[in-house]
């Protein structure tokens, strides 16, 4: 069953509590089988397949004007039928008895990640729910349908406290250690699963939580203040953390350099301090340059 498309059968608007919330709700459901069927499918998808084609063309009008989801419309059965040809595709080319509307990895990923952001308070975005430990003992019942582990809640997890950090305004310094913290527990994992699929999702994810830390390390003159010095410790050891597990446990490089006993920490420390040095030693010099210029004018 591809259960957003029964659902858009299914539930009407008058079951919500006005239109508007059905039209966005519709919107979203159909944004979901995109996101599964189009954007992330397990089998590779021809982009000229006439099914996706379509399906794109219905997700793009259904943004002006909300489609008629009723049994026997024919809005419906384009919609329907659009939908199980992608969701039924094989390796082969033939068709299988079962869907696979939500295979893809990154869709799965990206549904959970929506699961653990429901863990924190609607009134306080940096805090966790009171029911905290009980709702992840039910988020995890979904690691069997959502064909994950422990190894990828780590890093899902990881994903989620460094993204709460970040959005609300980079200052709450417990859900930085959270981020810290959990990424220990992902280094661990990096250095005893060598799956691809799972290498894939670690290295996307800590490049871009290394590329976010180092833009502000890079220059950590200009970062740092009274105000918010007091993270920057903990941006640096997530910073370092993640450049190890990339150079340490993905990179061949560091394989073929290991005799020569590379210290990542170190190197990464020292790049941020030469780098800072180096920029405000030139923004001084433009100061002093700038100053002497109109000292010689006379101004």
């Amino acid at each position: 069953m591809v259960v957003p498309l029964e659902l858009l059968q299914q539930l009407k608007a008058s079951d919500f509590t006005d239109q508007q919330e059905y039209v966005e709700w519709q919107k979203r459901t159909l944004k979901v089988l995109e996101a599964g069927l189009i954007l992330h499918p397990q089998m590779p998808l021809d982009k000229s397949n006439s099914a996706a084609q379509r399906l794109r063309q219905i997700i793009h009008a259904a943004l002006d004007k909300p489609i008629e989801t009723g049994k026997n419309t024919e809005s419906m059965q384009v919609l329907r039928s659009a939908v199980m040809s992608l969701a039924n595709r094989s390796y082969d080319g033939s068709y299988a008895d079962s869907c696979h509307w939500a295979d893809g990895i990154p869709l799965n990923l990206r549904l959970y990640e929506m699961l653990l952001q429901s863990c924190f308070d609607a009134n306080d975005e940096s805090s966790v729910i009171e029911e905290f430990d009980e709702l992840m003992e039910q988020i995890k019942k979904t690691w069997g349908i959502l064909g994950l582990n422990q190894t990828l809640h780590n890093l899902c997890f990881t994903w989620v406290l460094f993204h709460r950090f970040v959005v609300t305004g980079q200052l709450d310094l417990e859900l930085l250690s959270a981020a810290d913290g959990q990424l220990a527990e992902v280094a661990k994992d990096a250095k005893t699963t060598k799956d691809a699929e799972y290498s894939k999702v670690l290295s996307s994810t800590l490049t871009s939580i290394l590329g976010w830390a180092e833009k502000r390390l890079l220059a950590y003159h200009e970062t740092f203040d009274r105000g918010n010095v007091e993270t920057m410790q903990g941006i640096v050891s997530l910073g370092v953390a993640a450049a190890k597990i990339l150079v340490e446990d993905i990179s061949n490089e560091y394989r073929r350099r290991r005799r020569n006993d590379v210290n990542v920490a170190r190197e990464r420390i020292e790049t941020y301090i030469r780098s800072s040095l180096r920029t405000a030693f030139a923004q001084a010099s433009s100061s002093v340059s700038r100053w002497f210029f109109h000292l010689v004018k006379g101004e």
